[in-house]
């Protein structure tokens, strides 16, 4: 009996799929994960409850909603910010809103901080511009959830790839990241 369920999983495991080419294989020894796959498994560990929704490209907050079907000030903007060399915090801006300078600096208690460029961005957490995601990143940061974002109900957070998000409750977010939670944005534009 033990002979002929050994054989059926190894017949499941040679007629799994094989990834597409150029897409790492989680735990190929050639490739690291791909930046999808590590926010993936950062999400699945985290313990909060999640749904992946993928969609093509757009190319305004309006689509991107609609896309997931969420009101545009519940899809999370996950940005960059650096406090100093080699130190960074991630922020979460909600989608209908811009991050303010001046109260960001007050809640960190600090005088300076600005947004790197493209590849420092991309260096730091692993993901490129509008893919970053609070989950997975290459190194743990200390993240800032705007005030608003708390008791939102669901939203949603980039997931590694473009026209990839993931949907989870915002208190459970919050708690999963261990965020700190302050008024730091002004109404979007």
């Amino acid at each position: 009996m033990a002979g002929a369920r050994d054989s059926a999983a190894r017949r499941s495991a040679a007629d799994a799929p094989r990834p597409a080419p150029g897409r790492a294989r989680a735990g190929a020894p050639d490739e690291p994960p791909s930046p999808e796959h590590r926010a993936l498994s950062a999400l699945e560990a985290s313990g909060v409850a999640f749904t992946i929704t993928r969609h093509g490209p757009v190319s305004s907050l309006a689509e991107a909603a609609a896309a997931r079907g969420l009101e545009p000030g519940r899809l999370l903007k996950t940005l960059v910010v650096r406090r100093g060399e080699d130190d960074f915090v991630l922020v979460l801006v909600p989608g209908d809103r811009q991050l303010s300078w001046p109260r960001l600096r007050r809640a960190l208690g600090v005088s300076r901080l600005s947004l790197p460029d493209k590849e420092v961005a991309r260096a730091v957490t692993g993901y490129e511009r509008g893919t970053i995601t609070p989950f997975g990143s290459l190194r743990p940061w200390p993240v800032v959830a705007d005030s608003r974002v708390a008791g939102a109900g669901h939203v949603s957070v980039g997931a590694g790839a473009h026209g990839v998000a993931a949907t989870l409750d915002a208190d459970a977010l919050i708690t999963a990241l261990g965020a700190r939670v302050e008024d730091v944005t002004n109404p979007g534009e």
